[in-house]
């Protein structure tokens, strides 16, 4: 019970401080919808094209753009760490009785509620352009990316906990996000690159979850690409979870 109130403690103090500064919120969503009326009518054009993979092209795109919000939303609330820790507000945390656990864990939640919120208005504003999808098909479709941005908020704490300097943060976070999206097919599916490409593709574990979106899109929710993709998220949660942890446990050493 005591790191469930911890938790909520932190995810309280994290959420207001999002509240009084919206402008991150809004930011963090002009960006997909850009992308959304600005490249997407270019991509009905080539729909059709061998090698494109089954489904309109809203449905190959917008899970492109949900996975493209989760990552670099998660990579980069680093940022808002490094600030606390030089204000000496993660000094503080450490030394009160809080779970390790929960001073990470409230914020990722943070995280991850203003992740589905960006995502919903995302997903609302695609079926204007003309994204039709079941109702269940966008909540797997939430809880894949939710995952996606849960593990990437802790790997970006980690990071940003261990340089504690946004001059060094920035260009790691955009040396891995960038390889990252441009070979998980966000934009393009992968199936019309080279084959060089798609080898190197696959070897990227975000491309398997951009295919799962995109199949659970189609309303093929029961298929091994789907089951593939919603093990890596929660393997990447999983991982991503315990290296956040330690990065905090670490801090008191």
């Amino acid at each position: 019970m005591t790191f469930f109130k911890d938790t909520w403690i932190v995810f309280s103090r994290a959420m207001r401080l999002s509240l009084q500064n919206p402008l991150w919120v809004i930011i963090g969503i002009s960006q997909p919808i850009l992308y959304l009326a600005l490249f997407g009518p270019l991509l009905q054009a080539i729909a059709g094209a061998p090698g494109f993979p089954p489904g309109d092209a809203w449905q190959i795109f917008v899970p492109g753009l949900l996975v493209q919000l989760g990552v670099f939303g998660g990579f980069f609330v680093g940022f808002g760490i490094i600030a606390e820790w030089r204000a000496g507000v993660i000094e503080r945390m450490l030394v009160s009785p809080a779970s390790r656990t929960a001073l990470i864990a409230g914020r990722v939640l943070r995280d991850v509620i203003v992740l589905i919120v960006q995502a919903i208005i995302l997903v609302v504003c695609a079926m204007f352009f003309g994204l039709s999808v079941p109702f269940i098909a966008i909540v797997l479709g939430l809880i894949i990316i939710a995952m996606l941005g849960a593990s990437a908020s802790f790997f970006s704490y980690a990071m940003a906990l261990a340089v504690k300097s946004e001059d060094a943060f920035a260009p790691i976070v955009n040396s891995i996000a960038l390889p990252i999206l441009l070979l998980s097919g966000i934009l393009l599916p992968m199936s019309l690159a080279p084959v060089w490409l798609q080898t190197l593709s696959d070897i990227n574990p975000f491309k398997h979850v951009v295919t799962a979106i995109r199949a659970v899109f189609r309303n093929e929710i029961v298929t091994g690409e789907v089951g593939l993709g919603v093990g890596i998220a929660i393997a990447l949660v999983l991982i991503a979870a315990f290296v956040g942890t330690r990065s905090f446990a670490n801090q008191t050493k």
